[in-house]
């Protein structure tokens, strides 16, 4: 089950809030209206994802948008709780033998991990194991790699589409100079694009980037325990050796006692 992370929607909702209240302090509630410009917006966010389409095919474009709410999840999963439930794995291939994997794995949620198991019961070389699941690791990060480079390709267009904003602004300034008083307004709403493409890369994009780097960065470390796991268990080592080595891939002060009941028989 996936809670919601609560940092990341409090960091969004904080930024948003710091926005608006360094706008009320200087120019009051009232001035919240000089920074809403919709053609400034439309050069900016439509320029900025209109170009990070064209850097995409259609079903990366919208694969990558749809990530967004993924940066408001926790992941299912955690580390230590992957390590407890191969330490029962082991513990039933030691007691039962491999080929009682196969009845355990029909209740786990976990692909991957399923998949090593019906690997290791059809009696598949350790070798060629590590292999596969090691070529299926490099194919999911490239997938996230590719959904994280969405982000970071919005993120780098945004400021460039905020500049471009900014000179249109600049140029119908320059063309209205008889009235010296249009010439502050004119400016302001001129800069109002550069603002606008700053915040889509520092308020959303870089943010969002960021976490997917992190989610991805935990979930082939989670699959590596998976293969180390597997591989271990295929090689018939024992359960508190495996919990041991397993506990390698935590933080020192993350790694406790993994299993109780870890340690079967030698």
């Amino acid at each position: 089950m996936s809670f919601v992370d609560i940092a990341s929607l409090l960091g969004i909702v904080l930024g948003l809030v710091m926005l608006v209240f360094g706008i009320i302090s200087n120019a009051g509630a009232s001035g919240i209206v000089r920074y809403i410009d919709v053609p400034s917006a439309i050069i900016t966010f439509g320029g900025a994802f209109a170009a990070t389409l064209a850097s995409f095919s259609l079903p990366d474009f919208l694969a990558g948008a749809k990530t967004i709410t993924l940066v408001f999840k926790m992941p299912a999963l955690n580390t230590a709780e992957m390590i407890n439930r191969i330490i029962d794995l082991s513990n039933v291939a030691r007691k039962e033998g491999l080929l009682s994997l196969e009845e355990a794995a029909a209740d786990l949620d976990e692909p991957f991990l399923k998949k090593g198991i019906l690997l290791i019961v059809d009696g598949t070389d350790p070798d060629l194991v590590r292999a596969i699941m090691e070529t299926e690791l490099v194919s999911i990060e490239g997938r996230h790699k590719n959904l994280i480079g969405f982000w970071d390709t919005l993120g780098a267009m945004g400021p460039a589409w905020g500049m471009i904003g900014t000179l249109v602004g600049l140029v119908n300034m320059l063309y209205n100079m008889d009235d010296p008083s249009n010439i502050g307004p004119a400016m302001a709403v001129a800069l109002i694009t550069t603002l606008y493409g700053s915040l889509l890369a520092n308020w959303i994009c870089g943010p969002v980037g960021n976490k997917l780097k992190a989610d991805n960065a935990s979930e082939m470390m989670l699959k590596e325990v998976m293969i180390e796991g597997l591989l271990s268990i295929q090689a018939g080592e024992n359960p508190r050796v495996i919990e041991e080595k397993l506990k390698s891939f935590l933080a020192p002060k993350d790694r406790g006692t993994s299993g109780d009941d870890a340690g079967g028989e030698e």
